[in-house]
């Protein structure tokens, strides 16, 4: 086994140092923080979530929604959100389908929201 210092390796490897993992209430309450920061922000709502077949909701995603918000954020980055699809939101954030139309979908607000408005949405998650 050669041994390389932290500075070889970085020239020809990314080298990922041990996090913390947050909990699924913690990611929703960070999810909720970020939507509160600009209460007034309007947000894309995603049209008809409840109506398409699972493999095209877990596609849908709008620029300026409420999961765009939560991929903006470095820290949910670096915990592993991946992008701001449905399907991703639904994993990342262990969200039933239930659960997260009620956050994102147009049926309840039209085609925007505001950001203060899929904050209470989430927060009623962890009660």
């Amino acid at each position: 086994m050669k041994h390389q210092t932290l500075d070889q390796l970085h020239a020809v490897a990314e080298v990922r140092t041990a996090k913390s993992v947050m909990s699924r209430t913690q990611r929703l309450e960070r999810w909720a923080k970020l939507l509160e920061r600009e209460p007034s922000r309007l947000l894309t709502a995603l049209t008809g979530t409840e109506y398409r077949a699972p493999r095209e909701r877990n596609m849908m995603r709008g620029d300026g929604s409420p999961i765009s918000v939560a991929l903006e954020d470095p820290v949910l980055h670096d915990e592993g959100l991946r992008n701001d699809s449905y399907g991703e939101a639904k994993r990342f954030f262990e969200l039933t389908d239930y659960q997260l139309h009620e956050i994102v979908c147009y049926c309840h607000v039209g085609d925007v929201m505001q950001a203060s408005r899929a904050a209470l949405s989430v927060r009623a998650i962890l009660d």
